[in-house]
């Protein structure tokens, strides 16, 4: 087994937001690499308990990153590593409700840092988002070392103040805080809804034989990454002493046209609904994505191993798996479920 691997087993290790996509897959990971026990702290608003593997060592506690009665029976337990995914997901979500963003990325990631440097953590890996970071202007690739102050959505700029209140938990406290920094996360693990990603909300569609909504030109890219790869990332964040103090772009290094995409779930399920035009969002300024992975590879051994159309495969397969409980708790206006349409899944 690998090193960074290896160093999980026997130790309790806090992961928030463990019941979302990226948290459900690194939960399983952590549990399988014989950690001690894995606590994941969520309120369920966007994550799914069925989602939380049901595993001996794995200890689910419903709450709050901004909760501090549930802060403090969880870092009593003295986690080891804290993997900080919780947060207010994500862009249109945070628009609509600046105030609830704030309250969440911004408050609850305070007080996580601050329970964490007060129990003695020796290790914080902090989600951030790259989508978020280098605004719409940034050249491309998007490296580290450029950041943007023109932020579009109150969602980009508490990500932004999660990376500089963990700078000052590192500076002044010597907090040991990683960041990464996410692009376009995909993969089983991610119900669809009205705030959600564009890949769920896209095979959610397309497997209820709807037509695929596209803002675009048909020009638009994305960073799409795998979710399993994320995981990896994460595991190596939490362990190699480099990372510390740094931020790192956790990508699959390369563009992935979204029309196409469309155009592949729509072939991988059969749906002949088609694709349709649809209003671009006031805020979604990005034509283009593209992150350099450089400074993960070279720092954290990071290497995304997933190619995109095994993804895709392998993420509707989890819909057609799941298909009942995502059916029941998919968050959309009305009109978008399985019933308003009398549709069953193919």
């Amino acid at each position: 087994m690998d090193a960074y691997k290896a160093t999980c087993e026997g130790k309790t290790i806090l992961v928030t937001g463990g019941a979302g996509a990226i948290g459900s897959n690194l939960v399983r990971e952590l549990a399988g690499l014989k950690a001690r026990t894995v606590i994941v702290l969520d309120d369920l608003s966007a994550g799914s308990e069925w989602n939380v593997p049901s595993l001996p060592n794995v200890l689910f506690v419903k709450g709050s990153v901004t909760d501090e009665a549930a802060l403090k029976r969880i870092f009593a337990l003295r986690p080891s590593v804290v993997f900080h995914l919780a947060a207010f997901f994500a862009n249109q979500n945070s628009v609509d409700y600046p105030q609830h963003d704030l309250m969440v990325n911004g408050l609850g990631t305070l007080l996580v840092l601050q329970y964490a440097q007060l129990s003695g953590s020796p290790r914080v890996v902090y989600a951030s988002s790259g989508c978020s970071i280098y605004g719409s202007a940034a050249p491309l690739p998007l490296k580290e070392d450029f950041m943007s102050m023109h932020l579009t959505t109150p969602y980009q700029i508490t990500k932004m103040l999660g990376e500089l209140y963990g700078n000052f938990f590192h500076h002044h406290y010597g907090l040991p805080v990683v960041k990464t920094r996410f692009f376009n996360s995909y993969g089983p693990g991610e119900v669809p809804g009205q705030y959600r990603n564009v890949i769920p909300n896209f095979i959610f569609r397309a497997l209820l034989g709807l037509p695929l909504p596209f803002t675009g030109e048909g020009t638009e890219t994305r960073d799409f990454t795998y979710v399993v790869d994320i995981v990896d990332a994460l595991l190596r964040a939490g362990h190699f002493e480099e990372a510390v103090g740094r931020e790192m772009n956790i990508a699959s290094g390369q563009e992935i046209p979204i029309l196409a995409m469309a155009e592949r779930v729509n072939e991988l399920t059969g749906n002949k609904a088609g694709i349709v035009r649809a209003e671009r969002r006031v805020w979604d300024t990005k034509k283009r994505l593209l992150a350099s992975i450089d400074l993960a590879r070279e720092i954290l051994g990071y290497e995304p191993k997933t190619d995109f159309d095994e993804g895709l495969k392998a993420t509707i397969r989890w819909f057609r798996d799941n298909w009942e409980n995502i059916r029941k708790e998919a968050k959309f206006p009305p009109g978008m479920s399985a019933a308003a349409h009398g549709i069953t899944v193919k």
